[in-house]
């Protein structure tokens, strides 16, 4: 282990030892690797620690979507940096996240000592779920858009998620569906320009979910992409991240009742002042446009993805002619 990065994590949890355990995953594209650090002398028994090496690429001529993919990465881990530094403390328990213990930024390196949530209880990683699995995702979600409800995204993306219009103009280009290749630009406005805004996580897929042993608590983790937007970019791309699509359109109507009424909660107890009902009609209404925004990605990024279904082209059929009106 690096001695300086080493020095950073004794320092953090006051450990008079560390050393790895094992490594939980690779960073996309070779930018790093999160790792579980072991401890000795510490009143944590481990750590995880991410470290991340922007790598230096110059311009192809043949690189264009490199290069765009290149910044869009480095950006992220600036953002992912600005929000434990700046953001991350105002998540209680019911938007639980990992506490950062210790965060350095210098030059292409970035390395941050958090949490093992593992230890904290929260040690379960699912790839198929239960109705009370995803109230207890949507819970965590209503409570952090209700956290952040007009709160300005400074440091953060302005516009959240990753798969954004500004910064996917070459799967725009190549998209071969032209109506929601000419729809896009109106699709993406009408979500920015939503009177009620708040952070939304990003990539609030059920893979960066930790749940508890029985599933009624969770924590979510990966902050790359969190940033400004309506919170049902959230709710919409979290749902198609665990629901076959007969149940995604079975279920719609439940799955947004338990939301907003989570939401009223959240709400009245962090943001009182803003009006819940008013809220609430304009997010119910926005959440077709949010599923058609993440479908126009996925046609122009992967054209053959399993998440392009019969009930998607539906909604994103229904959306551009509500549009065209």
């Amino acid at each position: 282990m690096n001695a300086h990065f080493k020095e950073i994590t004794l320092k953090a949890t006051r450990a008079t030892n560390v050393y790895e355990q094992e490594e939980i995953q690779s960073l996309w594209s070779g930018y790093g690797s999160i790792v579980r650090l072991a401890l000795e002398g510490s009143e944590f028994k481990s750590v995880v620690a991410k470290h991340v090496r922007m790598p230096q690429q110059k311009k192809h001529p043949r690189g264009w979507n490199t290069d765009y993919s290149h910044l869009r990465k480095v950006k992220s881990y600036e953002v992912e940096t600005a929000w434990y530094k700046n953001y991350a403390a105002l998540c209680d328990d019911d938007c639980r996240i990992p506490h950062c213990l210790g965060l350095e930024s210098k030059n292409d390196e970035v390395f941050m000592v958090l949490e093992d949530l593992d230890a904290s209880g929260y040690d379960q990683r699912l790839s198929s779920v239960t109705w009370q699995n995803i109230e207890t995702c949507l819970k965590w979600l209503a409570n952090f858009h209700a956290t952040f409800i007009n709160t300005k995204p400074v440091d953060l993306w302005e516009v959240g998620t990753y798969w954004h219009l500004d910064t996917r103009p070459d799967e725009l280009k190549i998209m071969e569906d032209k109506a929601l290749q000419k729809a896009a630009p109106l699709l993406d406005a009408i979500l920015n320009n939503a009177r009620y805004l708040t952070f939304v996580h990003g990539d609030a897929k059920l893979a960066n979910f930790c749940f508890n042993s029985d599933g009624t608590k969770v924590a979510a983790v990966d902050f790359q992409y969190v940033g400004g937007g309506c919170g049902m970019k959230d709710v919409a791309y979290f749902i198609g991240s665990c629901l076959y699509e007969e149940d995604c359109e079975k279920y719609e109507n439940k799955i947004l009742d338990f939301y907003f009424n989570e939401l009223r909660n959240a709400v009245a107890k962090k943001n009182p002042s803003i009006d819940t009902a008013e809220l609430e009609k304009e997010w119910r209404a926005l959440y077709p446009f949010a599923w058609t925004d993440f479908h126009r990605f996925l046609k122009g990024w992967s054209p053959g993805h399993w998440k392009i279904n019969s009930y998607s082209e539906k909604v994103a059929k229904q959306t551009i002619q509500g549009l065209n009106k």
